[in-house]
């Protein structure tokens, strides 16, 4: 699946009452929303790129940078004192999908915009017709110590003497299972991270959740979920961890389950033939 051709990307910028959110389209057929992660420097492409020509051969992909990283909006200190960042990014989405004309989509998310595409599910459930979710905040209950050794990478990152190379690098090592493969990607994120506006909202992000305690409890709800839904875990994942995948396992009525071993909490990447081949099989099934 990887061999497909590089499909030709779309930009555009989707105003809505938050403010504009930046998407990037690829592909042609029904409507696959997918939703990155929220480490420093994260944004669509930068999370599924390297997706993109397995997935785009089958889908229309839609990729929005969520508020407060890439190319869209920046909420403020305020807003996120307001409503959590899952709440934001919701209303966000559904304006930008509205704004596109996408009434019914398969929905994707990773970490962070697995919370808000849990959230998403739950809220418009008429409009979500399949649900993958990747190691996904707020759904997921730890049995560990808590923040998670991923989350602390997260906090520590912008504090101090503020971002550097190395600190990506580390930030990388605990993301991944092998980091040494995925040194190529240190760098790019790393000037990523470097924007000012970036920065100012990730220091409001982090106070934030120190207020909430973390994410918001989805997991309380996830038994309401109704889309068909594939979870997608790493074994060694740091960040969101295996065990927490018991109860959405249990409390999703329809659900499977797929674990890599040898592999973090960054599964399309680390794991890119197999995420493709299952993301695909499974949206494709009646």
């Amino acid at each position: 699946m990887t061999t497909a051709e590089e499909p030709k990307l779309v930009e555009h910028t989707v105003p809505t009452s938050l403010g504009p959110i930046s998407v990037t389209e690829a592909g042609d057929g029904p409507a696959l929303v997918m939703l990155h992660g929220g480490g420093p420097g994260a944004d669509g492409i930068a999370n599924y790129a390297q997706n993109l020509p397995a997935l785009a051969a089958q889908h229309r992909v839609i990729l929005p940078d969520q508020p407060g990283f890439g190319r869209s909006y920046r909420p403020t200190e305020q807003d996120l004192d307001e409503r959590s960042i899952t709440d934001i990014t919701v209303d966000a989405l559904l304006q930008a999908l509205d704004a596109l004309q996408i009434e019914r989509f398969h929905l994707l998310g990773n970490s962070l915009g697995g919370a808000a595409a849990i959230a998403t599910a739950l809220a418009v459930p008429e409009r979500v017709e399949k649900l993958v979710l990747m190691a996904p905040g707020g759904g997921w209950l730890p049995f560990g110590p808590t923040p998670t050794e991923g989350q602390k990478a997260m906090f520590r990152y912008y504090n101090g003497e503020g971002p550097t190379v190395k600190k990506m690098r580390d930030f990388v090592r605990v993301m991944t299972a092998e980091p040494k493969r995925w040194e190529n990607t240190v760098q790019a994120r790393y000037e990523a991270s470097l924007d000012a506006s970036h920065t100012a909202f990730y220091h409001a992000y982090n106070a934030a959740f120190a207020k909430r305690h973390g994410m918001d409890p989805l997991w309380q709800r996830v038994h309401r979920i109704k889309a068909p839904t594939l979870l997608l875990w790493g074994r060694d994942d740091r960040t969101i961890t295996l065990d927490g995948a018991q109860l959405m396992l249990k409390q999703i009525r329809d659900v499977q389950l797929h674990v890599f071993g040898n592999c973090g909490h960054w599964v399309q990447l680390e794991r890119q033939p197999e995420f493709e081949r299952l993301v695909v099989g499974f949206l494709k099934e009646a």
